[in-house]
């Protein structure tokens, strides 16, 4: 009857192992996604300072378009000053909207979009939303397998004793932005 006690703290032993790794799975995880999400503010900072060079050189070439000017700058102030996820991501939607009908007006106008210095801008603009989308990808399925492992079991017990909590995906919320762009070949009246 001596093994009952060695069962029973071999027995323990593995749970504490088992417990142990758990957590530090839920630590990686959790980790990995705060890394993930300030990767993804990295890029937006990038863009929103872009958007005022881009706002200057437009209004060079198309100065009596004044409300387009105003709903990218209210947009990419709105976007600066979101805090929470869910705020950052409708303002972010928003800001890209708004970039949308900046880029939408250049067409209207050949004289800027041979310019160097706007082309430059819009192929950095490019670069930056390939970049937050490819981050934005990432911190999403980082944020799922945290609020996978948060809610499988035996992991859940785990999480539920150490207060972790899941974490909200970064998702479109613009209808506008979900739908397919129209595209037309009619030229742009002016």
């Amino acid at each position: 009857m001596v093994w009952i006690p060695v069962v029973v703290l071999a027995a323990l032993v593995l749970l504490v192992i088992v417990v142990i790794v758990i957590y530090n799975t839920l630590i990686r995880l959790k980790v990995q996604s705060e890394n993930a999400w300030a990767d993804i503010d990295v890029q937006l900072k990038r863009r929103h300072d872009l958007v005022p060079n881009l706002i200057e050189t437009v209004k060079g070439y198309a100065g009596h378009e004044k409300q387009t000017f105003e709903a990218v700058i209210t947009a990419r102030n709105r976007a600066m000053t979101a805090t929470t996820l869910p705020a950052k991501a409708e303002a972010e939607g928003l800001l890209a909207q708004s970039l949308k009908s900046l880029f939408a007006l250049a067409e209207a106008y050949p004289q800027l979009r041979a310019v160097e210095s706007f082309t430059q801008l819009q192929g950095s603009l490019n670069q930056i939303e390939e970049a937050v989308q490819n981050a934005r990808r990432y911190y999403n399925a980082v944020v799922r397998d945290l609020n996978t492992k948060i809610q499988e079991v035996p992991s859940n017990f785990v999480a539920n004793s150490f207060n972790f909590r899941p974490r909200e995906f970064f998702e479109i919320t613009e209808a506008a932005e979900r739908a397919v762009p129209k595209v037309s070949f009619e030229p742009v009246a002016r």
